[in-house]
């Protein structure tokens, strides 16, 4: 009997394993015990996920080299877990590069995340904040109306000669941004579910209805774009510039540091570094800005102004004619009134909102308009400074305010007292106790 026993114990024992290796072939259980779930996603990416009704399909443009595609992959996998019909995929960007720069796609790589025919990217840093954000984006749906003022020669959101924009906005569209045209001598004011007008760069002077009707805007809390270029001082722009509290100085801001990029242009300004500002967040993409206008900001405003792109040290605001043929021979001239730099050329402004449907306005001013034409907004990161500058005007800048949850204990927090204790144990007294121990062990042997 005992040995039937034992029988009938093996064979459970060998029926419960795989039994219960079947079982987690069916189903995964997954704890996470570390302090705070810092392995998991945080409750509000998991509110996110609930939102989005159908797969959800991430591809990664990440090249095969390096350990990029496994930090993503891991970054994922907390996703899928929460969320079982997410895709991930990954492209090597170099085997269609033709492909990545219509997509947009530069420097360490981006992730393009499609939901219900709309598509965001994600660039570095791929972390949780920033995907998240990306989903939340596509969860609200709809599509955002932006109006573009026309009628005086302002640049076409949907034209494709060298000073328009239809580049630039044709990809936006994507993201649920529907440009249409506003032109003031057809309508009256700005049409109501407006939400946001951009004036890009008009050539003629407006009419002072035009202004008028822009004024009444931005009072009204409207939110704006203004892409302002050096030669729309005279344009009769001046009361919009008056009630956003912003002046365009004269003269063509040139700047000497495009020739450590080899751009031996001096009007085309080249910019790696940013002011810190929620538009330029973790922005290490580089820009080209042709023939900018430098901005200054009026005291006394209720607007707060915050600049978020700045020339460097070594420019100025050159007045008179430039020799195209020999532009780098321009010269600095503070006799007649040239403003030296590091001068801002583009503002982020905000303000609660006079509307008591909205809680904030928000406007941005930039002195140069071709950075976002069809010649130049597939050079360095001029696209992604565009869609992040949309975002910040749109509201979609900050969608999901995750908490920090690193490890607690990754630093210690030691008094100069406590570190003097330490510093006194490990280099005087844990030698002496060593020392002592060993004459003591000595001395014992000795006298056995």
């Amino acid at each position: 009997m005992r040995r039937f026993d034992r029988w009938f114990v093996v064979i459970g024992l060998v029926v419960a394993t795989g039994c219960i290796g079947f079982l987690s072939s069916r189903h995964a259980w997954t704890f996470d015990w570390t302090r705070g779930a810092r392995a998991s996603l945080a409750p509000e990416s998991v509110a996110v996920l609930d939102k989005l009704r159908g797969p959800v399909d991430v591809v990664g443009y990440i090249s095969p080299t390096g350990p990029l595609r496994e930090q993503i992959a891991a970054v994922m996998e907390r996703y899928v877990r929460e969320k079982k019909d997410l895709r991930l995929s990954f492209v090597d960007p170099d085997l269609d590069p033709a492909a990545s720069r219509q997509l947009g796609i530069s420097g360490d790589g981006a992730l393009l995340v499609r939901y219900a025919g709309r598509e965001e990217r994600v660039e570095s840093p791929i972390n949780e904040r920033n995907l998240s954000n990306a989903l939340e984006r596509l969860a609200r749906g709809g599509e955002r109306i932006v109006a573009f003022v026309t009628g005086d020669g302002e640049r076409q959101a949907d034209g494709h000669a060298n000073a328009d924009l239809g580049t630039f906005m044709s990809q936006v569209e994507r993201r649920g941004i529907r440009a249409v045209p506003l032109n003031f001598s057809q309508t009256r004011g700005v049409p109501e579910h407006t939400d946001l007008v951009v004036l890009a760069s008009p050539i003629a002077p407006l009419p002072a209805a035009s202004v008028a009707a822009l004024v009444d805007y931005v009072r009204g809390g409207g939110n704006l774009l203004w892409l302002t270029e050096p030669d729309n001082q005279d344009l009769g722009t001046g009361p919009l510039a008056d009630v956003l509290g912003i002046r365009v100085l004269p003269g063509v801001l040139v700047d000497g540091q495009g020739s450590t990029l080899n751009v031996n242009d001096p009007r085309i300004v080249v910019l790696g570094d940013y002011p810190f500002h929620a538009i330029t967040r973790a922005f290490r993409d580089t820009t080209l800005f042709p023939q900018v206008s430098a901005l200054a900001q009026v005291s006394a405003h209720e607007w707060a102004v915050v600049p978020f792109l700045r020339s460097g040290e070594r420019s100025w605001t050159a007045f008179g004619g430039i020799d195209n043929d020999k532009p780098s021979t321009v010269a600095f001239h503070p006799e007649a009134g040239e403003l030296k730099g590091p001068l801002d050329f583009g503002f982020a402004l905000n303000r609660l909102s006079p509307s008591p449907a909205k809680s904030e306005q928000r406007a941005v001013v930039i002195g140069d308009g071709d950075f976002l034409s069809n010649t130049y907004v597939g050079n360095g990161g001029n696209r992604a400074l565009g869609e992040r500058i949309l975002d910040w005007l749109l509201g979609d800048d900050v969608l999901v305010d995750l908490p920090s949850r690193g490890a607690p204990d990754r630093v210690i927090s030691l008094s100069q007292d406590g570190l003097n204790l330490v510093t006194f144990g490990f280099l005087v007294g844990l030698p002496l106790l060593l020392l002592g121990l060993g004459g003591g062990i000595a001395w014992r042997r000795r006298r056995r």
